[in-house]
């Protein structure tokens, strides 16, 4: 994970302090916006993302996508959290190309272990410092989404692991219990073995597999790499990311990402 910022003076939660008019205020700042993008390219920078594919991010605090849209100009997929309803209001109408999710991050990071290559925070996780409620404990609340992110990037940690010349993979106890689940990273080294089966998994129909290991994503597979932005490819790129998203876009012609010459 890389992230940014200082802690904010108490005025009060982030969701209530980024009303409408607030959130607006924030995205239309032209220094704001400047130092948005610099640091979201300092923090992912500092992730060491692979050159050769495109990844998937986890954006904490995306507020209106200033950070997601760096992120989707390198060519990577992303998916932002926040808790200010009227920031994630601002993204729609911006039509940023990451998924968007209205969450607490003090309750945890509600995804499957492993299914994040990375994740950047710019000017976030330092409100988790804030005990805005009677019910909110700082310590309990930076815990919970600091566990909670490390298991969504099991995956990340897997790959380097394998990339250091170890075998193995994960092993997952009592999958089906909410309470009870554990991950267990079980490396070996010399000769590939078939890995040890979970606890409570008994009744499961999958025997254990052998160990295998990918660093491709197939939904990524047939991405192009970076463009010169707004060049041609990289507006058929960004149309066609937003087509995988569901959204209507224009069809692509001969005209698509041509220079108009100006109007007098």
């Amino acid at each position: 994970m890389a992230g940014s910022g200082r802690r904010p003076e108490h005025r009060g939660p982030p969701e209530l302090f980024y009303d409408e008019a607030e959130a607006r205020k924030y995205t239309q700042n032209s220094r704001v916006v400047e130092i948005q993008s610099q640091m979201s390219e300092r923090a992912v920078e500092l992730l060491g993302l692979p050159q050769d594919r495109p990844c998937l991010l986890l954006d904490v605090g995306c507020g209106s996508g200033l950070s997601g849209d760096y992120i989707s100009e390198e060519g990577h997929y992303w998916i932002g959290m926040d808790i200010s309803p009227a920031m994630l209001d601002v993204a729609v109408e911006r039509e940023v190309e990451g998924d968007l999710l209205l969450a607490d991050v003090g309750h945890g990071i509600p995804f499957r272990p492993g299914m994040f290559d990375g994740c950047i925070s710019i000017s976030a996780v330092q409100w988790l410092c804030n005990a805005d409620k009677k019910s909110h404990s700082p310590p309990k609340r930076l815990y919970r989404f600091f566990s909670t992110l490390y298991t969504a990037l099991l995956e990340l940690i897997t790959a380097q692991a394998m990339r250091a010349g170890f075998t193995g993979g994960m092993v997952v106890d009592y999958p089906n219990s909410a309470k009870a689940k554990k991950f267990f990273l079980c490396l070996f080294v010399g000769t590939s073995g078939t890995l040890p089966k979970g606890l409570g998994t008994e009744c499961a129909s999958e025997e254990p597999q052998q160990a295998k290991f990918t660093n491709e994503r197939t939904r990524f597979r047939n991405v192009k790499g970076k463009s010169v932005k707004k060049s041609r490819d990289w507006i058929l790129e960004k149309k066609e990311r937003r087509r995988r998203q569901g959204k209507e876009v224009r069809a692509d012609t001969k005209y698509t990402g041509r220079k108009r010459r100006p109007h007098f």
